[in-house]
């Protein structure tokens, strides 16, 4: 075997080390099992989504709650 041959072998090997013993080092630094988060940029800060019913809805909503109320209030004054 020609010592030049032999030269660029052992190197390749070092070099394959080398990035083994990096890879290994890299695996220490943080806990296994847990991937790091990456950030993404948003335009702006995020909306939260309010309620979703209409004013006609929330007119409806009263006058029936109004009305239960009432009856409940009915209910109660028969009692005593």
């Amino acid at each position: 075997m020609d010592v030049g041959t032999l030269i660029a072998d052992l190197r390749s090997e070092a070099d394959k080390i080398s990035r083994a013993i990096a890879a290994l080092t890299g695996l220490g630094s943080t806990r296994p099992g847990r991937k790091r988060r990456v950030n993404v940029s948003r335009k702006g800060p995020a909306k939260k989504k309010r309620g979703g019913i209409s004013a006609a809805g929330r007119k409806r909503l009263s006058m029936l709650m109004k009305k239960r109320w009432a009856e409940r209030r009915k209910k109660g004054a028969k009692k005593l």
